[in-house]
């Protein structure tokens, strides 16, 4: 009574090719009559029209784009901040590693004023908004640059 069952219809039989007329799947095996798909190896390369221009061909090329060197920033709020850590400790992005609050693989963080915090803290190496630094001054924290290429504003 206490088995674990797989629902109905989740399991099916794999498709059994060749194996004569009254399967459905003989003969061509579900590849129709012969030509470029039915070979071993046939068909063709994604993106293929049949001789016609394609579409990536036929589409101009124009300008620059400067998104793959778009910063992406990990946002983070100072109400979620200051549950995490106790006052006077120094918040990097080595310490919001170890506490689990971003992925190992983060490498931009910015602080958001969201929430009240009363702790003081000191931020380094961090970007950091308008309204959460004046927010963690007040409380008596400093926050200090973040590293080169990092917005402090906005």
């Amino acid at each position: 009574m206490n088995m674990i069952r797989v629902p109905q219809g989740a399991v099916r039989n794999r498709k059994r090719l060749g194996r004569g007329i009254g399967s459905g799947l003989g003969k061509t095996s579900g590849k129709g009559h012969n030509g470029q798909n039915a070979r071993s190896g046939g068909g063709v390369r994604p993106g293929f029209e049949g001789g016609q221009m394609p579409l990536y061909r036929r589409i101009a090329r124009r300008g620059f784009s400067n998104y793959r060197f778009k910063i992406e920033y990990e946002p983070i709020n100072l109400d979620v901040l200051c549950a995490a850590f106790e006052a006077g400790s120094v918040v990097d992005l080595d310490a919001l590693k170890n506490r689990r609050m971003v992925s190992r693989n983060v490498q931009y963080v910015k602080i958001l004023g969201r929430g009240e915090c009363s702790l003081a803290l000191t931020i380094q190496g961090l970007a950091v908004s308008a309204a959460a630094k004046t927010k963690i001054e007040a409380a008596g924290g400093t926050v200090t640059a973040p590293a080169a290429g990092a917005n402090v504003e906005g």
